[in-house]
């Protein structure tokens, strides 16, 4: 039995006091202490501290910080160090370099340099983890532990990966013939008779060949960190938790494989901040790893809570500026508030900064902490402060709480893997857009966000084995963006779950290949054609956005439009929703739908921008749980809720503006954050950038 989360949202930063100028390790504390600190994550990025040469330890010096932490009642999670790997073994064993290409070695300097595929290097990492962890597990402080962090940053082209991949191809097809047919490697002459004729990776451009090998990419980060989990379960408590810190753009990673061998998942999530929060703003993310938007900042917590479709730990998200020394956009004053509370509201257990003091060298120096340079507590401090005492007069209501869903979206890391090697979409500048799955998935998730319901993202490696009538029963409205790499089983479970009663919507792509990145000999949607009453053989890109307008009983907005790509949709049985403006594309619908069973199938042909996506999730979701609290709602009030066992029902309820907002109850609720009580009908006010956490029925649950 896994340990189970403490019942009070966790609260904290990421602290090293190895980086301090000066031992203030007290003061710290004592900081961390005054905010409502109750818990601090230390020890990952310092192997070179604990070995600094190698056989040589120095285990000793956190010892004054876990104890400094216990006396404050301050819990600790403890980092094993193995992303970061010290300058003697680099020197020692440079061949654990990872290598981008073949045969070219990644230079030293930064981080994650290492292939951790290597045996040579599992013995070092072996020695240090136990070394830690052993030193350390029986510590009172540990509530659990961090294995390496944001695993699955290179794809390694080193030689033993290599050979590896290839003993993984003769395990699953178990000889070359099978493998030249399932891979079509007639084509262009690459049938190969003995398996040491398998070319290398770089040159490749068959996409079979890209995607076998970025699945076998993925189970290397699975089993390293699966391995790690062995290791630090011989010496963990029963009480103690084993996770890792997912950055979820990592190309090397899937989330839902990895996660398996943790206690519970734990994420990164970093958003752009100052104007990316405001809801009349549209802007691009300062970084591809950040996102925009108050839906950019629910998709990356939905993401999360998709890894287990269960709470988890944040363990880094910002303080102050993130990324660059030339990108310093701090919170306007209230946001970091508004996200922590967002996060929460979708599942987040635990909301800790990175990091706890901005750094004086290195790297990250201009990546803001809580504390400036200066060291002087300020107004991000302050803020931090406020959080943590709102975190803290939660106390334990949400104890086993659950997010709400209005609908449900399927996630396709193959999908997202093709799409990457063979994108559908173009930028604007008409290069290949290797983003293209996220870009379609993200259009259909900001369109329900945008209409005001809820989302909850499932894997589709999740559905393997349930029973249809049972999701379409948990989950009645499913939306598949792009499930372009899907085997008969999968598209046959598409189409019992509409059948069952399920309302299954489409998205492009969907059926169009199979398990090993083929294109299917059938028209599209494969199988599922029959079902959705509408079905394609031609498709196009589109180079400008083109308006698209509803029929009766679907309504449009002005600025509804198709962005990226049309199928050439031909309607068999379906009813036409919506349409394109334009003398050719004219000719097919953009939108359908179709009864089919006890359910119904809708099809999308192409990618909707955020008007249109908020369109169709209005229609798919007429009135969805927020819609009580949003229809006297004034502009720029966003609602998410969640249910706690024997507590009922949780609202968050943000004004994301620079104006103040306000909203009518709509039946009587208390403030769980003050315990004032209000009644149905009665106005509430939303200063700018704040949140109310109002419950439906007040239990006395604060200790």
């Amino acid at each position: 039995m896994p340990p189970s989360l403490p019942a009070r949202v966790l609260f904290g930063a990421a602290y090293y006091h190895e980086y301090q100028l000066s031992d203030r390790l007290d003061e710290d504390l004592d900081l961390m202490k005054a905010a409502h600190f109750t818990v601090i994550r230390v020890g990952e990025s310092v192997w070179s501290t604990w070995e600094p040469r190698n056989g040589e330890f120095s285990l000793e010096w956190l010892q004054p910080v876990l104890d400094g932490a216990h006396a404050r009642g301050i819990r600790v999670i403890l980092g094993t160090p193995t992303y970061a790997v010290p300058p003697w073994l680099q020197k020692l064993h440079p061949e654990i370099a990872a290598e981008r290409r073949t045969g070219q070695p990644l230079h030293w300097g930064g981080r994650q340099e290492t292939d951790y595929s290597n045996p040579e290097f599992r013995v070092f990492a072996e020695r240090i983890i136990r070394a830690v962890v052993g030193r350390y597990a029986d510590h009172p402080a540990v509530v659990g532990f961090q294995l390496d962090n944001e695993p699955g940053m290179e794809l390694f082209h080193n030689a033993g990966a290599f050979q590896g991949f290839v003993e993984r191809l003769k395990a699953k097809y178990g000889d070359t013939e099978t493998l030249n047919r399932e891979w079509g490697l007639t084509y262009w002459s690459h049938r190969i008779a003995e398996w040491d004729e398998l070319w290398v990776p770089d040159g490749n451009t068959l996409p079979q060949y890209d995607l076998a090998w970025r699945q076998y990419q993925a189970d290397l980060t699975t089993e390293f960190i699966s391995w790690q989990a062995d290791i630090v379960r011989e010496y963990s408590r029963s009480d103690q938790f084993v996770t890792t810190c997912i950055a979820y753009s990592r190309p090397a990673m899937d989330d839902a494989d990895v996660a398996i061998a943790l206690d519970v998942t734990a994420g990164n999530l970093y958003y752009g901040m100052q104007d990316h929060l405001a809801s009349d703003r549209e802007l691009v993310p300062i970084e591809p790893w950040t996102t925009t938007g108050v839906w950019g900042l629910y998709r990356q917590a939905d993401r999360i809570f998709s890894t287990k479709q269960s709470r988890f730990l944040v363990t880094e998200t910002n303080a102050q500026s993130i990324g660059g020394s030339d990108q310093n956009y701090p919170p306007y004053p209230g946001q970091l508030m508004q996200a922590a509370l967002a996060f929460v509201s979708r599942g987040a257990a635990m909301v800790e900064y990175w990091h706890w003091h901005s750094l004086h060298f290195g790297t990250e120096t201009y990546w803001g902490g809580i504390l400036p340079h200066s060291q002087r507590p300020g107004r991000i401090y302050r803020e931090v402060a406020e959080i943590g005492a709102a975190l803290a007069a939660l106390g334990t209501s949400l104890d086993g709480y659950e997010p709400d869903a209005d609908v449900t979206l399927i996630y396709s890391h193959d999908s997202k893997w093709a799409f990457e090697f063979s994108p559908p979409l173009h930028t604007p500048d008409n290069r290949p857009d290797r983003l293209s799955y996220q870009r379609i998935f993200d259009a259909f998730y900001r369109g329900v966000i945008e209409a005001g319901a809820q989302a909850r993202i499932v894997h589709a490696s999740q559905l393997a084995g349930r029973d249809a009538a049972d999701v379409a029963a948990a989950h009645p409205i499913l939306v598949v963006p792009a499930l372009y790499i899907a085997d008969d089983d999968e598209l046959a479970f598409l189409r019992d779950y509409a059948e069952a009663g399920g309302h299954l919507v489409l998205g492009i792509r969907t059926g169009y290949g199979d398990e090993e990145a083929r294109a299917r000999p059938a028209v599209a949607p494969a199988l599922l054609d029959r079902a959705a009453g509408v079905w394609y053989e031609e498709f196009s890109n589109l180079h400008e956005p083109v308006t698209v307008h509803g029929t009766e009983g679907f309504e449009t907005s002005p600025r509804a439009q198709a962005t990226g790509w049309a199928d050439g949709l031909i309607v068999e049985s379906a009813q036409v929703l919506a349409y394109y403006d334009h003398a050719q594309h004219g000719r097919f619908p953009a939108v359908t739908t179709a009864p089919a069973g006890r359910g119904r199938v809708t099809t999308v042909g192409t990618v909707p921008n955020a008007q249109l996506a908020a369109d169709i999730a209005r229609w798919l979701m007429p009135t969805p749980l927020g819609e009580v609290w949003l229809k006297s709602a004034s502009g720029g009030i966003t609602v998410a809720s969640g249910t706690t066992p024997g507590r009922g029902r949780t609202w968050f309820l943000h004004n994301w503006s620079s104006d103040p907002a306000h909203v009518r109850t709509p039946h009587a609720v208390i403030d769980r954050i003050t315990d004032a009580r209000h009644t149905a009908g009665e106005r509430l006010s939303l200063e700018p950038w704040t949140c109310l956490v109002l419950a439906d029925e007040y239990t006395a649950i604060h200790s």
